[in-house]
Order: structure tokens, then sequence, then C-alpha cells
């Protein structure tokens, strides 16, 4: 699977931050939003381009712009907490929300919402989620996003765990990029990525 791991100082001091159990909730949000943006700069550097002249205050010059904004698809609730982040490099890009929370006993995914089109012609999406831990929430999503006819589709997380890579590549998915700050050791018996920060929904919005 075609895993790019960003590494960067600014991506590091980010990470560092947001891993800190003692870092409040308001500081915590502010460094995902940041990370999120680096990490989705990353994860753009493969977008279409259209080539096109722009008149200077001196004369013609040849540019390049996005010819075709991807789909964001935060998965809820954890992701909502990177959408801003993409969207002021993308600002133009639709958004499809998927909705899903864990089973605590089965760790499998439970759907409770997608604003996803049904068919998205091809598009590029790029799905926003925190963690990629077993693997079965992402999964789920790659399947709605490819029955819905997506185009290439890339994967920013800011963190990943190795049973969760491969789960995801087992699933069908092994050419799906995935664009993480880190690649964790290991998943824990409940299903938490270690080191990892613990809970990232409950770290932005509280225990609900």
């Amino acid at each position: 699977m075609p895993t790019t791991i960003v590494d960067h100082p600014l991506v590091a001091q980010r990470l560092a931050g947001i891993r800190d159990e003692t870092t409040p909730r308001p500081e915590f949000r502010r460094l995902l939003d940041e990370l999120s943006h680096l990490l989705v700069y990353e994860a753009c550097r493969t977008l279409p381009t259209d080539d096109v002249t722009v008149t200077t205050p001196l004369a013609p010059a040849p540019a390049k712009v996005v010819s075709q904004p991807p789909l964001l698809v935060p998965v809820l609730r954890a992701g909502l907490g990177m959408l801003d982040g993409a969207l002021k490099l993308v600002p133009e890009s639709a958004v499809g929300f998927v909705g899903l929370k864990r089973d605590e006993e089965t760790l499998q995914p439970d759907a409770y919402v997608t604003t996803v089109p049904e068919d998205l012609q091809g598009l590029g999406v790029i799905v926003l989620d925190p963690m990629l831990a077993t693997g079965g929430s992402l999964i789920h999503t790659a399947k709605l996003l490819q029955a819905a006819n997506c185009g290439p589709m890339t994967v920013v997380c800011v963190l990943a765990a190795p049973e969760g890579l491969e789960a995801f590549a087992a699933a069908g998915f092994a050419d799906v990029h995935v664009v993480t700050a880190a690649v964790d050791e290991r998943l824990n018996e409940v299903g938490f990525i270690v080191p990892g920060l613990g809970d990232a929904g409950d770290r932005q919005f509280g225990v609900a």
C-alpha cells in the first residue's frame, strides 16, 4: 500500500503537542487543525491541473490551476476537526460527511449518517480521519465511496497502526494512498493505537 509518512519538523512539533496528555482541549483542536493543513497539503500533490495564462502587471505568464477539486469526506465525529484545515487549501471542494460510531465490544463501525452523493462520476476523494486503528471505519467509508463511483481516493490520518493498514489493504484497497504523520507500534487489546494520542473525538469535543 502506498503510504506517505510526512517527515517534517513542523509536522513533528504539532504531533508532539497532540500526543501530550496534558494538552488542553482548545490547544488540541488548534494543533489538529494545523497538522491537518500540513498533511492535506502533501495529499494534494497529485491533484489534476489545467494550464492557463494569467496577466501580471508586466506581461502574460503561464500558470496552473487545480482542474477538479476533490470531495472532502471527514469521518464523524473525530474527522470534523480536520475539515477546516483541508478547506483552507481547497475551498472550492464539496464536502460529504460519513458518521460512524465504533461498537466497543465488536470494534466494528456502526453507521448513522452519510451525505455522500450517490454518483460521484469519478471525482477524486480525500478521506479525513485522525486515527487509522483497526481499519473498520475506513473500510466502511472506502466501500461506500467505491459504490458511489468515486475516482482516485486518498486517506489523510494523523496516526496509523500497522494492523489497520494491513486490514485496509486486505479489504481490497491496497492501491489507495495513505498520508499520515506517523505509523505507530501496534493496537492494544481494545483497539486503540499505542502509543497513539487517546480518543481523538473525546479530546476535541469531550465525552458525550
